[in-house]
Formats: C-alpha cells, structure tokens, sequence
C-alpha cells in the first residue's frame, strides 16, 4: 500500500517543477513510511511514497518501463491478489518480469490489454499510468471504491493524489468551498456524494472507474457496475458458493512478505474472518495468527443496552479467542486520548469526519502498527448483506431519504439562516438522494418488498459504505498501516447483489444466508448471535470534553464556524442532556456527543487548512 500524486500538463517544462512534486509526494509520507520515489518527463510529474508489503527488496514505485520507442510509467496504490495468475498469463503472451511485485504485474497488464486490464484485476487499487505511445494518462480505482484517487482538472493541468493534501500543495489547488462544499459538510457528512471532494475543483474518481487525460481532453467512464439478473441458486448452493468465494478470497488477501493480524470485535464478520485465516494458517503450518480488539477505559461500567447495540463486545472477544486460540491483544483507549486524536484523525483524513468514529480507529491502527504492517477487517459485510437496523425498519425503509440521516430538518436549522438560504440543504440532499436511486439497476418483473430492498441495498453500498471504507483506509494508512476488506471482493459483491431478500434473511435473521453458509466455521453462539457495531465510547466524560470544546468554540468571536451555525440552538442543544445523547445525527454510531465534536472538527479544519468560503 502506498501513497500517489502528480500532476499532468500538456505544455511547459516539468523539469523546473521537482520542489513541487516533492512537497506533494512528503505530504503522504504517513501513506509510505518505507520509501519514495518521484518522476519527471514531459508532460508527467509523478510521485511515490511506498509501503512495502509484496518484495519489499524491488518494486519502486514510479516503475517505468521502456519497450522498443515506448514509455510506460505507473504510480499505484493498493493490492492485485490475481497478480500469479495473470504473471503465468502474461508470461504465456511472451511477457518477463524482473520482481515479485504486483505493480510490475498492473503495468505489463496495461501494456498487453490497454485500459481493459482492469477488468481482469481482483484486488484493491488506484493507479495512474503514463502510455508515450497513446500520448495520454490512464486512471483507474477499484470496483468498490477501497482505494482514493482525487483528482483536479485546473486550466491546462490535471492534479491527482491518494488524499486533497497532496492536491492541496499545489499552487492551482486552493483550500475554497462553496455552497456545494457547504450542503456536502452540514447535510450529507460525514458521508460524501460519489465523485465529491467537498473542496472546489476537486473531484473523486469515483468507484469502478476509468479515466482517459490526452491532449483531446479528460474522459471518465464507468468500467463496472453492479448488474441485476435473476438469482438461480436454491438457499443450500447459495451458502455453499459464498463460502468458497469468502474462503477464496480470505486466502488470496493473507499473502504477504510483512506480518498480517485479524481485527477481532466478536461479531459474525470478524469472527469469520478470523476463523478462516486460523484454519489458513494451520494447514499451511504458518503458526499462530493475531488478532487485536479495541475497547475503552471504564466502558464496561458505563455500557447501556439499546437496539443499535444490545450487548458488550467484550465476552465474544474472550469466546473466539478461546475458540480460535490466537495470540490476542487488547488494546484499551482512555478519553482523553480520544478527544485528543479528534485533530489527528481530521488532518488525516482531510475533512472533518466521524468524530470519535475515526480518531478510535486512528489510535486502533497505531497500536497494531507497532507488531503488524498488513491486517485483515470486517468492513462492508452489512452494507452487502443487509446487517443494518434500517434494513429492518419500515419506517426507514420507508423515510424517503438516506435511512443513517432521518433527521435533515433539524440537521438543516443548526445552521445560521444566511448559510441556509445560500446552500438549500434540502433541496441538495433531496437532490442527492433522488440521483441514487435512479441509478439503482432494476430487475425486471420484480415488485414489492424485494424491489424496495434493492434500492436499500444499493444506496447502503454506493452511499453508505464508502464513508466506512474512506474511514478505515485513512486511519489506517494515516499510521502506515494497511488494512484489506475481504467482503469487498467485487466476486462476492455481484452474487450477494442478486440474492433474494428472503434468502438473504435465512432463518427469519439479519444477514442469514451468511450466517448459515458459515455454519461449522463458527460456534452457534458466535454465528447467530445478535449484531453490534464497530465498539464506542459510553464513557460520560466523553460528552463533557467534546460539550466543553464546542461551547468554547462558541465563545470565541475568531471561530470560522461561528458564521456557519446557529449558535444559540448549539448552545441549546448542548445545555439538553436528552438530546445531546440520544439525537439521531449519522448512522447507529454518532449521536449528540458526535454532533458536537464533528462541529469542532470543522472549526479546526477550518483553522487549520486556512479555508476560504466563497
């Protein structure tokens, strides 16, 4: 896993711009602490920073190869976890390689096939490649989005980078929002629009897309999509085929050179996970897996039951490692901590996020990274399989707006009455929402209940678990670590796509037809236990720190947030013990005491990346 930047321009000598590329490529050290690297030949400027993990001995990045009158460079982020079959591929079409690396691989791929390698790619990734012949820049992000790319196009120049702070060193990318930037902050966030990169004139490649820089213009297109047909598979082969898929996949993604761990939170998804990798492991006579799991400091005093999460994590933590035998960390995060790392993880991810959502993460990974460099999570399973409350719920079935934001109004009258009228965040988020579900690939002849729970699935995976993935892949690359997705891979993605509701609810439960195909992995207990989240704080502590720091905020007549916000309503909000713990503000994870420290978060990133609004 790495970090890239660069930048493209038609006409002008590059040569003089070496400071610049190299103040962009630094700004992603976090993403490659092991090594860097930069190139420069007109008209590309590319950057590197490298988090070794296949052959940590070769594979530099920009890897350039020369073919006859021929350049090829690439810069990339992320994993092939095809790489062995299409290097036998390759080799069969007369293809040498000179490393074990998987960019070697993507670049000979690209040579062989042009932009159509990417549909033989299984992995996760966002690469830029420079083609002399074609004279023109190809980019491409993964199926599902696991990979960053932004990217802006500014007169005669294309930027691009893993994160907006490589973009943001460039002298023609300005720290400047607007209305819409706005709308994407206060109504859609923490989430982002596909495409969005809140800040004008930056763009995100957005998932399972391509996209063509010549001298003729800038062209992206869509290279996959998630496509609807008819389900054939009775519920028995159903579970019987995501098991080998999950299985498949799991193997393909613990192949590395450097040590891989397992999160393990108790759950179905992670226990999984860890189950199959053990099992891996020991036919395989690698020795004993790691797990780590993350709790709080007095959080077993503080925890209350409630329908988002009905039951502590921590004796299924115990139950699994007894199960599994691993060699288990625990690692245990303070509240002061926590607030603490709210700063860290905004810079990190350059954008006020999901309050301690994110900065728990933050310090997860930096403790991880201390023993392991790759590790193995549980992301994306109940986007895919439908493990949410919301899918469950007919009233946010039914709430005819993102289902982890049912309340825009009063979202939308906390800010000041002059930013409402200027942004219209309604009118945007219903625009927003209306785009989504036009997009949702229908099956013909299919009504009712099953038709509604496409559309739920869809938005869930196109709207909602990118947030997640943006979330996990900032915070662990933010410590140099890398994290890999298994219940990403695009395989099982486009069957789980097309399974009946009804088969998906097996046995009348939330993500059932995975819970049965994983039956004699996991201990009853374990498989059909019932669904928790990611683990939160439910220390009181914390809804004082982050209560004192907006009210502070509130005070300070500088505050950039202060023109944005209906001060009296926050200060309000805040003095109500009942809403300031139980307001419904993002998913099942943020409530009031994420409200207030994601308007802190605005304010210092506000601060702090000196942003102009206008």
């Amino acid at each position: 896993m790495c970090g890239i930047t660069g930048f493209i321009q038609w006409n002008g000598d590059l040569t003089q711009d070496s400071q610049l590329l190299m103040r962009m490529t630094d700004s992603l050290a976090q993403r490659g602490p092991d090594a860097y690297g930069t190139w420069i030949s007109n008209p590309c400027a590319f950057g590197h920073r490298r988090l070794s993990v296949i052959d940590p001995e070769n594979g530099a990045q920009p890897m350039i190869i020369h073919r006859d009158d021929a350049v090829y460079s690439v810069v990339y982020n992320g994993e092939l976890y095809n790489a062995a079959e299409l290097t036998n591929e390759l080799r069969k079409r007369g293809h040498q390689f000179k490393t074990r690396c998987d960019t070697e691989v993507l670049l000979v791929s690209y040579m062989e096939w042009g932009p159509d390698c990417v549909d033989r790619f299984n992995g996760i990734f966002a690469f830029v490649i420079w083609d002399s012949i074609q004279q023109q820049v190809f980019f491409a992000r993964d199926r599902l989005g696991v990979k960053p790319l932004f990217y802006s196009h500014i007169d005669e120049t294309l930027i691009f980078g893993s994160e907006p702070k490589a973009l943001l060193q460039h002298p023609k990318m300005e720290a400047v929002i607007g209305p819409e930037g706005l709308a994407e902050l206060f109504i859609i966030g923490p989430a982002r629009t596909p495409g969005h990169g809140v800040y004008r004139n930056m763009h995100e490649l957005r998932p399972g897309h391509a996209m063509i820089y010549s001298r003729n213009g800038l062209r992206s297109y869509a290279y996959w999509k998630l496509d609807s047909h008819a389900h054939e598979d009775d519920e028995q082969t159903t579970a019987h085929k995501l098991k080998e898929i999950l299985q498949d996949t799991l193997e393909r993604q613990l192949i590395s050179d450097v040590p891989v761990c397992a999160l393990l939170s108790g759950g179905l998804d992670s226990s999984a996970l860890s189950a199959l990798a053990v099992d891996y492991y020991s036919r395989t006579g690698q020795g004993q897996v790691h797990t780590y799991s993350v709790d709080y400091v007095d959080n077993d005093k503080n925890f209350k039951s409630h329908s988002y999460q009905p039951g502590s994590d921590a004796p299924w933590i115990k139950r699994m490692v007894d199960e599994l035998e691993t060699n288990h960390h625990y690692i245990e995060i303070d509240t002061p901590e926590l607030v603490g790392a709210l700063e860290a993880s905004t810079r990190t991810r350059d954008l006020p996020g999901m309050a301690d959502v994110d900065s728990s993460l933050y310090l997860f990974c930096q403790e991880i990274k201390k023993d392991a460099t790759v590790a193995i999570s549980g992301e994306a399973a109940d986007e895919i399989f439908g493990g949410y409350p919301w899918f469950h719920r007919d009233e946010l079935i039914n709430s005819g707006t993102f289902p982890w934001a049912v309340a825009p109004e009063m979202r939308a009258n906390l800010l000041s009455p002059e930013i409402r009228n200027w942004i219209s965040p309604l009118e945007y988020l219903g625009d927003k929402y209306s785009e989504a579900v036009n997009e949702v690939p229908t099956l013909a002849g299919e009504t009712g209940k099953h038709a509604q729970m496409r559309i739920m699935s869809y938005l869930n995976i196109t709207r909602f678990m990118p947030t997640l993935l943006d979330r996990k892949d900032r915070m662990s690359m933010g410590v140099g670590l890398e994290v890999r997705v298994p219940y990403c891979d695009h395989r099982l993605v486009e069957y789980v796509w097309n399974i009946p509701w009804d088969i998906k609810m097996t046995g009348n439960r939330e993500k059932g037809i995975l819970r049965k195909s994983l039956e004699g992995v996991l201990p009853n207990d374990v498989l059909y236990r019932k669904k928790s989240p990611y683990p939160k704080t439910h220390n009181p502590n914390f809804l004082s720190a982050v209560k004192q720091q907006i009210l502070t905020i509130l005070d300070d007549p500088t505050s950039p947030l202060l023109p944005l916000i209906d001060a009296v309503k926050i200060r309000e909000l805040a003095s109500s013990s009942d809403a300031s713990s139980n307001l419904p503000w993002f998913g099942q994870l943020m409530s009031g005491p994420q409200l207030f420290a994601y308007l802190a978060q605005i304010d210092y990133w506000l601060r702090t990346y000196h942003v102009s609004i206008r």
